[in-house]
């Protein structure tokens, strides 16, 4: 797969994110030539878990007060439950999944990292999956949920779990390169690839305060 040279893609998460949830579509996407930037709340590193116990340290390339969501064409949010319950009470997440939804960018998101896209005020009229337990949160945030490896609703790439990995980086690999195609033909974006899906701005539930979702200049 050809990519632009300015592809990238923001990975967010912070301690206590699943391993292979984030390490494997990082793994996936500079494969393919893609520029990835890991994003966290504190600069440093990131402890990863595998299931209940630590491993591995991830080293973080940009702070999320320092992420400008022009910078990116897709975002990925890695799963694990601590990690997912802090990025979900995260003001400046917020904001950036709401300018990535708005700009129809792709969002892939993995096990217990919907929870952030509930919190956003994204769920609405969305269909996802998910790690089971969050599927009464889902369906309560005007959200259908399904038990299926992999579901695309528009530019939204949900999995449940690490064994769905293989499936859940396949649709976000094929969705850039669409996005990539179309973009070069001059014709993105033009409307969610789900067809005609309104913009997140624009639905009643998501509507802010003028300046609300104003993002920061990044200075990295």
């Amino acid at each position: 797969m050809a990519q632009a040279a300015e592809d990238r893609v923001a990975v967010i998460a912070t301690d206590g994110f699943e391993e292979a949830e984030l390490t494997e579509p990082v793994k996936a996407l500079r494969g393919a030539g893609i520029k990835v930037d890991i994003i966290a709340p504190h600069s440093g590193k990131i402890q990863a878990f595998k299931h209940h116990d630590k491993s591995v340290t991830v080293p973080v390339d940009r702070t999320l007060d320092k992420a400008n969501p022009e910078d990116y064409v897709a975002v990925v949010l890695p799963g694990g439950a601590l990690n997912a319950d802090a990025m979900r009470m995260n003001g400046e997440m917020h904001d950036f999944l709401r300018a990535m939804d708005d700009a129809h960018k792709p969002m892939a998101i993995i096990c217990h990292a919907p929870w952030e896209l509930v919190s956003a005020g994204l769920a609405r009229g969305r269909t996802m999956t998910s790690w089971p337990t969050l599927q009464d949160d889902i369906r309560n945030a005007g959200g259908q949920w399904v038990d299926r490896e992999v579901v695309v609703d528009g530019n939204l790439i949900t999995s449940r779990k690490p064994d769905d990995l293989p499936a859940f980086n396949r649709e976000l690999l094929q969705r850039l390169t669409k996005q990539h195609a179309s973009a070069g033909a001059g014709d993105w974006p033009a409307g969610d690839a789900a067809g005609g899906r309104v913009a997140a701005s624009e639905r009643p539930e998501n509507q802010r305060k003028e300046g609300a979702g104003k993002q920061k200049t990044p200075t990295a």
